[in-house]
């Protein structure tokens, strides 16, 4: 008798071109959740006044930092590095007449993400795949970005935090 699989939900909404113009809530995990992006992880109760990235973390905000000099027609809007994975707010814009400019899909920006540390590192720090929410309107804009500036005072509390 032929084992069967487990049903896996869908990451990606199917009908939503993820070339579209638009702004985007991004998070993407260390393997297995490894605290590799901060170097004093665990020193103090919450965030650290100054947070000292890992050679890891400092490898990765180069990356991020390097998205909108890749893809001129994505915008970093915010970002934060977080222990064992990071958080991304992106914009892809249009030009003035209201034309797309040649945009990549969002998966398109993580997955080069993801090569780039990889490649500087040696080997791969990334889970497989990544989590994505598609921004539709003011509220949930100032819900992400809140919570990209918040996450780093609770992140043990986080989920995505394995202790």
């Amino acid at each position: 008798m032929e084992k069967k699989l487990p049903v896996r939900k869908r990451n990606r909404l199917p009908w939503y071109d993820y070339s579209t113009a638009g702004m985007y809530f991004l998070t993407a995990c260390t393997l297995e959740r490894k605290a590799l992006l901060w170097d004093n992880v665990g020193a103090t109760n919450g965030r650290p006044q100054e947070i000292a990235l890992s050679k890891y973390g400092k490898i990765v905000e180069g990356a991020i930092l390097c998205i909108p000099q890749i893809y001129p027609s994505v915008f970093l809007e915010k970002y934060v590095i977080m222990p064992n994975h990071i958080h991304l707010l992106v914009s892809i814009r249009q030009t003035e007449g209201g034309r797309p400019m040649v945009a990549p899909t969002i998966s398109r920006i993580v997955k080069q993400l993801k090569g780039v540390v990889s490649k500087a590192v040696g080997f791969s720090i990334w889970q497989k795949s990544y989590y994505d929410h598609v921004i539709r309107n003011e509220q949930d804009y100032e819900e992400h970005m809140r919570y990209i500036e918040e996450n780093p005072l609770k992140w043990e509390l986080d989920e995505l935090c394995k202790k």
